[in-house]
């Protein structure tokens, strides 16, 4: 480990910021001596410049080194000019550490009032403390004034020294006191023994000649007070307190800004910071500043949103409320001005003056709304951007979840007292999106949760007021697509929602499908809406009996044979997205509208005018008679407001029901008679005031056209003859089921196309109907029924057991699949949170990038635009004095340089000309001074004789003037002599009478001083002895002291020395113990080692023996088998195995071949010796014993014979040879 990492490691954190950690240790002395500060070392802090992780490696080592060696050396250079820095401990550059003084004081910023430091104070101690230590404050011993000079001067001796500190504020500079001023009593310090102001924090530190540069660290010190950091919330709130009453909105504004920035701003209490918002908000909205508002609001809300949630409902609720008394006040004064405006106008019969004339003729407005577009609009478009802001500022948090539903219904309100739909429509697609991001941000705290019950009503009760909102401002495709949005999260509600709400929710839909024309759909609603207030209760009969009447009108409304699947205009997505909207399991039809509204007694709850409307229209049949019946129903219906609405509607359903009813009675009719069978009806609605166009020619034709072209109708108009046909195919529709709406209708004579569809079902019916009478089932028997029954509850319980089973099994699958979703979405969920960590990275990393660019293209631009005007304000003082005579406007390149250019120029041009005219000037007086010395030259003499005459006329005078006054003083002295003479012996008697009385007094003083002079010498001499003994006593008992402790330091070394002597006797006593130790298994390994030495040279040795003795055996076994070939070869011979020639064997056991053992390989056979070969042999180990026993030297063994050589393996012909044998495992060797 370096040197320098240890060093950190027993260093103090004292604070950590983004690019170094400081830290303080303690440096000690390598050996202690009387100059050493502290017998406990010399405190050091440790500026550590750790790795940055975001920066490649090499390139952050190189920007490390470069910053630590830079401001090593701007230190240094700063104290060789004498400058008061801290010094420089230690450098390491490399490991980017850099050790400097330790400087006991306070910060500068800190003893101005700032908060910088204050604020920790307070936070660590108590006011008490503060105090305490206020009593040795340094800048109560100096004023404010003396502080600055002296931060004046070390500045001015820095930048003399060409050093650039590029940090120079009040943060960086402390006041410090020597190490023994802290002890001394605040009466005791002096301002002189203070060492004076320190600049510290040389990391931003370059060398720089130039005066921008220096001017520049300057403005870094003298910026305005707003430009300062953030100090106390009270002293933020009070200077801005101060700029406003001075007229200074904007400063004021920006002092609050200024401390939103601020890292502070997070730690500050919230009761702190609610005055300061309300303020802050008070001036955004009387300047009207949106977007900073929207930052500040921004701010407080990641404060206090963990904290407390009713702090930033009160500061947005007075957002709001401020922005909307502004409102008011500005249509308070948009009525006053038309007000005064009116009152301004003497004759009230010619109010259009020649100038309103030509104003409105060019504008086009009249005056109230010039005044309101001058006064009103723009509070009205800051309230609405206020609004936006809130909602921005409170989205997609569940704690503020309750705050950011008010401020939307208060939005809604908004729009609809002010009728501003444009930007009502911009304000839900605002809410959707809002909703939309939930599931984005469902990773970030306090997310919403839309399965939370309590949310998902409060999105409700919001989405239902944007509803209610869009259907009053009758923006009826906003309010389509809010059910959409309010459908969507019912269908994401874990429990069903109030009945009032759904009612609610039925009733905007019967508004909007009536204002979109879509009877059927309208119908629908108005059934639902039925179903719930019915179920509901609490309506009076009166009220019960006119909803009757509206929903079985609106049935009826709904033309005859309209068909829904094959409309062009209606999709099988919109249907379906219509059809999921009312909650149908399957899209409605009118006879289905009629069935349902027929079996909730609407037919007799409603009024006797729809009663009468139901039966022409759908019980009886008479098409000749169907307008005249309808129109006095018609006429009353048209003329009652609950439903004139759906007179348009009940028109064409007439005319469809007209239509259906003349095709089953007429195979073709003229149009003049469907015309006449119209008019009555066309009569009775143009009675009424209505629009009866519906009736024309054209507009009949085109309807038959459409409803031909749907497929609701088969006609056929021939305009030749003027008729329409009624078209009956037998064959025109056979594939096509029936129409949806014609199950009720009432059928006179069937068409041939429905005899042909009917025939092949009549036929089967009747067939049916005969075999059941021809040969009738018989009736089973009891036990029959029984067996029957029993299976049949057999099969239902084995069905229920299925079902059962089929049900477990679709709930676990969904469960999985629930789960599997549920897991696919949090993986989804991670991964977009994930990728959105790397975008925000990335986007912060340019977004830095980007800041810095700014930032240098912003300080270039200033120091560019500031010696642009320190040019400009050159070019100007020049031009006042006439130094410089162009146009400051005209000149492209406008710097110091070219200014003094030109002005040298200019100078040596004037310069120039004044030695030009100089030199005409001087040449035409050398002329003239000719001219008169050419003249006077006659006069000379004569005028010199004039002068001569004049001068001693002159002196003569002057001289007898000076005799006389001489005379006349010398009488007055005479005279003054003669009266002084008088009086001399009178002086001179009073002069000796005053000296001997003087003399006197003098000389008993003089006694009296010397006398005291006496006794004080004599006490001085006392006190003087008295202290020189003290100081001797002093000097004993230091020297004294002073020998104790270096006696008390011997002892403590001779002791010291004594335990590493003890010590290093025991390292060495060890070290022998472990030297034996290690000696002693050396020599039991040598032993061990030559012990087997031996034995393998005794083995060798038998080895040797053993081979010899083989070698003699096989001598021996060959000389036997010379001698046996010689003998005549018994009658059976043992059989001499293939693989061993030389091995012999007893010849009465025949050889066995026993296979070797699969645990072990293959053994060479053992050499047997027959029975009667020990005597031939020399004797075998029976008579090697005896011969032992008997004494005798024992007979040497036969020699051994050697082992059998095996013979080698045959190879094949290719040259390889067969393999060996392999040993295998016992249940591997059959194989």
């Amino acid at each position: 480990m370096r040197p320098t990492q240890s060093l950190l490691q027993s260093a103090t954190l004292i604070s950590q910021g983004a690019e170094a950690a400081i830290y303080k240790c303690t440096i000690h002395s390598p050996a202690p001596s009387a100059s050493s500060p502290a017998p406990g070392g010399t405190p050091v802090l440790l500026k550590y410049r750790f790795q940055k992780q975001y920066r490649h490696a090499s390139l952050d080592a190189s920007l490390t080194k470069s910053r630590v060696a830079g401001e090593a050396r701007a230190l240094i250079k700063c104290l060789r000019s004498g400058v008061n820095v801290p010094g420089v401990r230690l450098v390491d550059a490399s490991d980017g550490l850099l050790g400097i003084e330790w400087i006991e004081g306070s910060s500068v910023r800190f003893l101005l009032g700032g908060d910088e430091e204050g604020q920790d104070l307070m936070q660590d101690g108590s006011e008490d403390n503060l105090d305490e230590e206020a009593k040795h404050d340094p800048l109560s011993l100096t004023s404010p004034d003396e502080l600055m000079s002296m931060i004046g001067a070390e500045i001015a001796k820095m930048h003399l020294a060409d050093v650039i500190h590029g940090d120079l504020t009040t943060s960086n500079m402390m006041l410090r006191l020597p190490t023994s001023t802290p002890q001394l009593s605040a009466t005791q310090l002096d301002p002189a023994n203070l060492w004076g102001q320190v600049l510290i924090d040389f990391g931003l530190a370059y060398i720089s000649t130039l005066v921008e540069d220096k001017a520049v660290d300057l403005l870094t010190c003298v910026r305005p007070p707003i430009m300062a950091p953030m100090t106390k919330p009270e002293t933020v709130l009070k200077q801005a307190e101060g700029l406003i009453s001075v007229g200074q909105t904007h400063a004021a504004l920006q002092s609050l800004t200024e401390m939103f920035t601020s890292k502070r701003f997070r730690s500050t209490p919230l009761a702190s910071l609610e005055p300061i918002m309300i303020r802050f908000a008070e001036l955004c909205v009387d300047m009207r500043k949106g977007r900073v508002a929207k930052e500040g609001l921004m701010q407080y809300k990641n404060i206090a949103q963990n904290t407390s949630v009713a702090s930033i409902e009160v500061v947005i609720q007075k957002f709001i409320g401020l922005a909307d008394a502004k409102v008011v006040e500005a249509q308070e004064k948009a009525e006053k001005a038309a007000a005064d405006a009116v009152a301004d106008v003497d004759d009230l019969e010619a109010i259009e003056t020649p100038e309103s004339i030509l104003l409105g003729a060019v504008s086009g407005d009249q005056s109230r709304d010039r005044t309101d577009r001058a006064l009103v609009t723009p509070w009205l478009k800051f309230l609405w951007e206020s609004y936006r802001t809130a909602l921005e500022t409170l989205k997609n948090n569940a704690r503020l979840e309750v705050i950011y539903q008010t401020v939307a219904q208060q939005a809604f309100q908004f729009c609809l007292k002010h009728q501003r739909k444009v930007e009502f429509r911009r304000l839900c697609e605002t809410l959707r999106l809002h909703l939309s991001n939930v599931a984005k941000y469902a990773h970030q705290p306090h997310a919403i949760n839309l399965q939370d019950s309590d949310i998902l009503q409060h999105h409700l009760d919001t989405r239902f007021a944007q509803l209610n909102t869009s259907v009053e401002l009758e923006l009826w495709q906003e309010a389509f697509r809010s059910v959409e949005d309010v459908h969507n999260l019912l269908t994401m509600a874990k429990k069903a929602p109030r009945p009032a709400m759904m009612a609610n929710y039925y009733e905007k839909l019967t508004k909007i499908f009536l204002m979109s024309g879509n009877a059927l759909y309208h119908a629908a609603a108005w059934g639902k809406y039925y179903s719930i207030i019915t179920a509901i209760g609490g309506k009076s009969d009166e009220e019960l009996g006119r909803l009757a009447g509206q929903v079985l009108a609106s049935a009826l409304a709904v033309p005859v044979n309209q068909r829904l699947e094959s409309a062009a205009e209606d999709g099988k997505g919109r249907t379906s997205r219509l059809t999921t909207l009312l909650g149908l399991p399957k899209p409605p039809s009118r006879a289905s509208l009629i069935k349902d509204a027929l079996s909730r007694n609407v037919l007799k709850l409603a009024p006797e005018t729809v009663r009468s409307l139901y039966m022409i229209l759908e019980v009886t049949f008479d098409p000749l008679t169907l307008s005249t019946s309808v129109a006095p129903v018609l006429r009353t219906l048209a003329n009652d407001p609950a439903y004139s609405a759906y007179t348009p509607l009940l028109q064409r359903a007439l005319l469809s029901r007209l239509l259906a009813q003349l095709a089953q009675v007429y195979s073709s009719i003229k149009v003049s008679n469907l015309l006449a069978f119209l008019q009555p009806v066309r009569d009775a609605i143009t009675e009424g005031g209505g629009d009866a166009s519906v009736y024309d020619e054209e507009q009949v034709e085109a309807y038959i056209m459409r409803s031909t072209h749907a497929g609701e109708i088969n006609v056929r108009i021939d305009h030749a003859t003027g008729e329409v046909t009624f078209v009956d195919d037998a064959f025109a529709n056979i594939d096509d089921g029936p129409l949806p709406s014609s199950s009720r209708e009432t059928i006179v004579q069937p068409s041939a196309s429905a005899l042909v569809r009917n025939r092949l079902s009549t036929i089967a019916f009747a067939l049916h109907d005969s075999l059941a009478i021809l040969e009738p089932t018989p009736e089973p028997t009891e036990e029959e029924q029984r067996a029957r029954v029993s299976a049949l509850i057999t099969a239902a319980q084995t069905e229920r057991k299925a079902l059962t089973l089929r049900r477990a099994l679709v709930a676990r699958r969904r469960e999985l699949l629930s789960e599997l979703s549920l897991r696919k979405e949090k993986e989804e969920a991670s991964r977009r949170a994930e990728a959105q960590r790397r975008d925000k990275e990335e986007e912060a990393r340019r977004a830095v990038e980007d800041l810095r660019k700014r930032e240098i293209e912003r300080a270039r631009n200033e120091i560019q635009s500031k010696r642009t005007e320190e040019a400009r304000q050159l070019a100007i003082s020049l031009k006042e004095r006439g130094n410089l005579k162009v146009d400051i406007e005209d000149m492209d390149n406008l710097n110091t340089d070219n200014l003094m250019r030109l002005q040298v120029e200019q100078l040596e041009k004037e310069k120039k000309d004044k030695e030009e005219r100089l030199r005409i000037v001087s040449k035409r007086i050398d002329h003239i001074e000719r001219a008169y010395r050419k003249e006077e030259r006659p006069l000379l003499a004569k005028d010199y004789e004039l002068q001569q005459a004049s001068d001693r006329a002159v002196f003569e005078e002057i001289e007898r003037s000076r005799i006389e006054a001489s005379r006349l003083a010398h009488e007055r002295d005479l005279n003054t002599k003669q009266r002084l003479a008088r009086m001399r012996g009178e002086y001179e008697a009073r002069k000796e009478m005053i000296l001997s009385k003087r003399s006197a007094e003098y000389e008993k003083k003089q006694q009296l001083a010397q006398a005291k002079i006496d006794e004080e010498k004599a006490k001085r001499r006392a006190l003087i002895m008295a202290d020189r003994a003290e100081e001797e006593r002093l000097a004993e008992e230091a020297e004294q002291r002073r020998v104790e402790q270096e006696e008390e330091e011997a002892r403590l070394e001779r002791e010291r020395l004594a335990e590493e002597e003890r010590l290093r006797a025991e390292e060495e006593a060890a070290a022998a113990a472990e030297e034996e130790k290690k000696r002693l298994a050396e020599e039991e390994a040598a032993a061990i080692r030559k012990a087997r030495e031996d034995e393998r040279q005794k083995a060798l040795e038998e080895a040797r023996l053993r081979a010899q003795r083989e070698d003699e055996a096989l001598a021996r076994a060959a000389a036997r088998a010379s001698e046996r070939k010689a003998a005549p070869a018994p009658s059976k011979a043992a059989p001499v195995s293939k693989a061993a020639p030389e091995a012999w064997r007893r010849p009465s056991a025949p050889p066995v071949n026993t296979p070797p053992r699969s645990e072990s390989p293959a053994l060479p056979p053992k050499l047997v010796r027959p029975a009667g070969a020990s005597a031939g042999a020399g004797g075998g180990w029976r008579e090697r014993e005896k011969a032992r026993a008997a004494g005798g030297a024992a007979p040497s063994p036969p020699a051994a014979a050697s082992p059998p050589t095996r013979e080698e393996p045959k190879k094949e012909d290719d040259g390889f040879q067969p393999a060996k044998a392999v040993w295998r495992p016992r249940r591997l060797q059959g194989k």
